[in-house]
């Protein structure tokens, strides 16, 4: 792959002018602007990041950990950058492209949760169950869906993924100008695609991080192909997809075990008794144990400067140092496999091996056991199921006889009226000369793409009101 290539400025629809009227922004920065001011960033403001619908100020949202992201690619984008330049001196490399590499991986941080459902990663889960469970009893034309739908288009729902939906949303639903969403770079788009295969392709167990999930659905496949073509990927990994990876790695990794922290899920006595016992037992190397060693230093110096809490002053310093450790590791490993990363033939994550991989491990298994299997978690995430499941049997219902020649009950009708106009218009424009049966495939989409608009506290809400609980 050719760096040349894969920064490359264009968009799916071309602007014309670029850079007339005085305006000196590269077309990454634009991104960045179109980006910020979207109502679909600022619904994540309401979107779960680990607790769902939870009342504190201090836990975060979708929308302070994309912040998060952003900020840890723009300085992956920097340390990387200046690696390439300095040390591995790939000669392809314009001193030029370390500006570009900081704003496209600072606005891909900003998008790589954008198409995530209500209630989190649980939402996917929930939404995938859904259709696994009701497909084969679904019924249009006195025939089931499943002999209506291809394999691919069903494959699509069962597989479904907020990473798949963050493209379908930036490129066709956020309505900026035309059907065409915000109409970003494919720079940009070719980052945000972690993974370059359809639902049909997922290998989980093939050892390649490229297959674990779906990274576009059949509704995109055009597009997908098109993005492949101009940055010159061809199935392969954009090498900024890496980087977005690690950045979200990190972001998530840390912020999980301080949010469980101060959410009282796990104490600092835990958290200190459960690194120690890793180290032991699965004898981590020097990096591990060093990190481990600044935790209860930090405590120590908390008790030394008379700090009313010493604990909660020991792990909130000891996550910046992490994450500092955790930066550095990710840039290491980029270097260090740059060569098969551009190539396309690197299988796994930046922070799987490499100094810090064990401390990034520990950290996700305390973090998944402490806080994502926990009591309260539990409540809510059931709570969160009834919602989504109440949702997805009405408007299901309702949009597979839309707009099918089936006669549509009151009821129907009105729920299709609740669907947003612009999510109907999108509907309209890209099932025109369409096959019924593909059409059928886009108003199921037409009802993902409505769900995965809302807030939390919408759905919540939309929940309530359509079930009479007042």
């Amino acid at each position: 792959m050719e760096w040349s290539r894969l920064l490359s400025d264009e968009r799916i629809r071309p602007v014309f002018g670029r850079g007339g009227s005085g305006d000196l922004r590269t077309e990454y920065e634009k991104d960045y602007h179109r980006i910020i001011g979207s109502a679909s960033f600022r619904r994540l403001q309401d979107k779960t990041q680990v607790f769902p619908l939870d009342k504190s100020d201090f836990i975060r949202t979708r929308l302070t950990h994309s912040l998060e992201v952003s900020s840890f690619g723009k300085s992956l984008g920097q340390n990387i950058s200046q690696r390439i330049l300095q040390e591995v001196k790939d000669p392809a490399f314009l001193p030029e492209y370390q500006g570009y590499i900081c704003d496209i991986l600072q606005c891909a941080g900003l998008l790589h949760d954008i198409g995530n459902p209500p209630f989190g990663h649980f939402g996917e889960m929930v939404i995938r169950e859904w259709f696994w469970v009701h497909m084969g009893s679904l019924q249009l034309w006195q025939r089931p869906l499943t002999e209506l739908l291809s394999e691919q288009m069903q494959e699509d729902f069962y597989a479904f993924e907020g990473n798949t939906q963050a493209l379908r949303l930036v490129s066709k639903l956020h309505f900026l100008v035309d059907e065409h969403g915000m109409n970003l770079t494919q720079a940009l788009l070719g980052t945000i695609i972690k993974y370059p295969v359809s639902s049909l392709e997922i290998r989980k167990d093939s050892g390649d991080i490229r297959t674990k999930k779906m990274g576009y659905n059949y509704a995109e496949k055009e597009l997908f192909e098109q993005i492949q073509h101009t940055l010159g990927t061809e199935g392969r990994r954009h090498p900024l997809a890496f980087v977005l990876e690690a950045a979200d790695d990190i972001a998530y990794k840390t912020a999980d075990v301080e949010d469980a922290f101060k959410k009282g899920c796990i104490t600092y006595g835990q958290l200190v008794r459960e690194l120690r016992d890793r180290k032991q037992e699965q004898g981590e190397g020097e990096k591990y144990r060093e990190l481990v060693d600044a935790l209860e230093q930090r405590y120590k110096k908390g008790q030394e400067r008379g700090i009313s809490d010493p604990e909660t002053y020991a792990v909130q310093n000891w996550i910046v140092r992490v994450q500092g450790e955790l930066l550095a590791c990710a840039t290491e490993q980029f270097a260090a496999n740059y060569e098969a990363i551009m190539e396309g033939s690197y299988r796994q994550e930046l922070l799987a091996e490499g100094d810090c991989a064990g401390m990034a491990q520990a950290l996700g298994d305390i973090a998944y056991r402490y806080a994502f299997i926990s009591e309260p978690i539990y409540k809510l995430e059931i709570a969160a199921e009834t919602i989504l499941g109440f949702l997805l049997d009405r408007f299901v219902d309702a949009a597979i006889v839309y707009d099918s020649g089936e006669p549509m009950t009151a009821v129907q009708t009105k729920l299709m009226a609740l669907v947003s106009d612009n999510y109907k218009a999108i509907y309209r424009h890209y099932s025109q000369n369409k096959s019924p049966e593909e059409k059928l495939y886009l108003r199921l989409l037409l009802v993902t793409d409505f769900i995965c608009g809302m807030t939390d506290s919408y759905a919540k809400r939309l929940y309530q009101e359509l079930s009479g609980i007042v």
